[in-house]
């Protein structure tokens, strides 16, 4: 019976495929069938955990099918992580028209990023404390008992490293094995592998611009496929949002959300204050936050439901360039650096609210101003190298941890309702990445208000 019910699940989301593959070919819009997509994914997947409850076998076998189109097409973007973000970087050097402003772009978006990161973590600071977090207990089961156990072997295997040392792992030793994503800092390694070449490259363009011309229409030709390849995956968007938003409503463990609701709450209004961060800074540079969010909510809603910062790469371009007028140059900068390098909610609010949490019980006091400057530096400085492509909260809050002298469990003891978290740092992270582009472009006198202004100039996917 097991079988015919799983059967029967797997063709009604087959069914769900087909409207919208129907709508595709009659030319709905793209943000219209992503955000029904969503929707869908919402109902679909809760109806499934209200008849059937998330260790049901049919949840189980079905979930293996319709994870082939969500957890596929989220590999199809991160086939593409690597190569964007060198083509993306190298391509700025090319495409920028005055090279005087390299310093410029790289300081102020590495300033955005960072500064943004560093008030994260003390708004997650703020927030545990007012909801009465600091020093909270949560309930211990089978699965945290295991999660913990994993995390406190990965920690002792972080604490090893002092911070030269994991500094000097930035540094690619192997480029061909950071675009195989064989280390976790492989983001970080590529970025900086692409920055020396277009360093290089300014140099060729002084010395032998015969040569570099050549280089620049060669990275130019290469640019304009991978973005090619990019429209392609892209298409797929609105299946790959319906079966990953079905997996998350069929087997989020709701008890458990209610268990550690007050923890989703405070972790929800904390990243919802970043947010709000966000717009006073683009208010600072005369940007409405209105015209912003509508145009980024396509791509901050596909971060929401995709949980992946370096999937939400593509998106993030486009949208920086085609709808929000920042130029080329500015946003393959922070878009790329966004990726690694001061991740607003998983780099700076986590970290620092489980932290918080658990210093309380080592005797630590989080009202002291010495704690919380300690532990914004912390959290900055530990926000470099953070990967964008899953696991990064959990990288970068054992770090903390670790430097904080604090027990690793509490990461563990979260695990059940982390993925629920997740969602809305992954939006945030790529937020203060869009920011950041916006804040340089702005401040370099490139960012095209008209663009930004005009509400036809919305990313679209042509199909």
């Amino acid at each position: 019976m097991t079988t015919y019910i799983t059967v029967l699940v797997v063709l009604i989301f087959a069914g769900l495929l087909a409207i919208f593959y129907y709508m595709q070919k009659h030319h709905a819009k793209f943000s219209t069938r992503t955000y029904t997509a969503l929707a869908a994914g919402i109902i679909f997947g809760g109806i499934m955990q209200i008849i059937f409850g998330i260790h049901h076998p049919v949840i189980q076998q079905s979930m293996g099918w319709i994870n082939l189109v969500g957890e596929g097409y989220v590999a199809f973007l991160q086939m593409l992580i690597m190569p964007l973000v060198f083509i993306s970087i190298v391509g700025a050097f090319t495409k920028m028209k005055v090279s005087e402003k390299l310093g410029k772009i790289s300081t102020i978006v590495l300033t955005s990023l960072l500064t943004t990161t560093a008030i994260a973590a003390l708004i997650g600071i703020g927030t545990t404390m007012l909801f009465g977090l600091a020093g909270a207990k949560f309930t211990k089961g089978a699965v945290e008992t295991a999660r913990i156990s994993e995390l406190a072997t990965r920690q002792e295997a972080i604490q090893k490293m002092t911070i030269p040392q994991q500094i000097l792992s930035f540094i690619p030793k192997n480029i061909f094995a950071d675009f195989a994503g064989l280390r976790a800092t492989s983001t970080i390694g590529v970025v900086i592998f692409a920055a020396f070449v277009g360093i290089a490259y300014l140099g060729v363009k002084r010395k032998a611009p015969k040569e570099a011309a050549f280089f620049a229409n060669l990275i130019d030709s290469l640019y304009k496929i991978v973005m090619r390849i990019v429209t392609l995956v892209l298409r797929l968007t609105p299946y790959g949002v319906l079966a990953l938003m079905t997996n998350v409503m069929a087997t989020s463990d709701f008890i458990a959300l209610v268990n550690l609701g007050k923890f989703v709450l405070a972790s929800y209004v904390a990243l919802f204050a970043v947010f709000v961060v966000h717009s006073l800074i683009l208010l600072s540079v005369k940007v409405n936050p209105k015209d912003y969010f509508k145009k980024a909510f396509p791509v901050l809603s596909f971060a929401f439901t995709s949980r992946s910062s370096a999937g939400a790469l593509p998106l993030n371009i486009e949208t920086q360039t085609k709808a929000l007028g920042v130029d080329e140059a500015t946003a393959n900068f922070s878009a790329s650096f966004g990726l690694s390098i001061g991740q607003n909610g998983c780099a700076g609010v986590y970290p620092a609210m489980l932290a918080t949490i658990v210093a309380p019980a080592v005797g630590m006091n989080v009202f002291s101003l010495e704690f919380i400057l300690m532990l914004i530096v912390i959290v900055t400085i530990s926000s470099f190298g953070v990967a964008g492509v899953g696991g990064g909260a959990t990288f970068a809050s054992l770090i903390v941890l670790g430097a904080m002298n604090l027990p690793v469990a509490i990461v563990g003891l979260v695990i059940s309702v982390e993925p629920l978290i997740d969602m809305a740092r992954t939006a945030t992270n790529v937020s203060g990445s869009m920011v950041a582009g916006i804040v340089t472009s702005a401040k370099i006198k490139e960012l095209n208000h008209e663009v930004l202004k005009d509400e036809s100039k919305v990313m679209d996917v042509h199909v």
